[in-house]
């Protein structure tokens, strides 16, 4: 496979990155139209940036975060479960992964490892967090491989309809 990891200018390219996850996430297109908004807002939030990973031309992949701040919507969703089991401090001087998903037809072949170390290679901040559905998963498994652990779980984030684990992980993150 002709894999290239690089910048993605998401903005440009969010209709792509969102099919991606529509396949990946199982997103509706009412789901979908309202992510378009939010990943539109992100990507003008100081610090924002987004890789993609690109085969024969297409974007297979993609993941974007941010230098984290407690007034963003996510952090105050958080942060009271995270400061019941005394970890809020991780909400400050961390980089928030924000997205990350692969195709299915693409996944179980390292892209998804490749974006997030890559992303995180190139943040400022001592850590890194994120949120991912509370189960036994390979994106949680992948995250465990990386060095993240839970911080906290059942975590509900309003109009949801399965709880979240919020994870932290220092940087850079485990390699393998």
């Amino acid at each position: 496979m002709d894999l290239v990891i690089g910048p993605l200018d998401l903005a440009a390219h969010v209709d792509e990155a969102l099919a991606v996850q529509a396949v990946a996430f199982g997103l509706g297109p009412d789901e979908v139209a309202v992510r378009r908004q939010i990943v539109q807002r992100h990507m003008q939030y100081n610090g924002a940036r987004a890789l993609g990973a690109t085969s024969r031309g297409m974007l297979i992949g993609f993941v974007y975060g941010m230098p984290n701040s407690r007034t963003h919507w996510w952090s105050t969703v958080v942060e009271p479960y995270l400061r019941a089991g005394g970890n809020e401090h991780w909400l400050d001087d961390s980089f928030v992964i924000t997205e990350l998903h692969v195709h299915p037809d693409h996944q179980n072949r390292g892209i998804g490892r490749k974006l997030i170390t890559t992303i995180t290679d190139g943040a400022a901040e001592p850590r890194s967090i994120l949120s991912a559905i509370d189960t036994d998963s390979p994106a949680r498994g992948l995250y465990h491989s990386l060095g993240y652990v839970d911080l906290a779980r059942q975590v509900h984030f309003p109009s949801a309809p399965r709880p979240y684990a919020v994870m932290g992980a220092p940087l850079p993150l485990r390699r393998r």
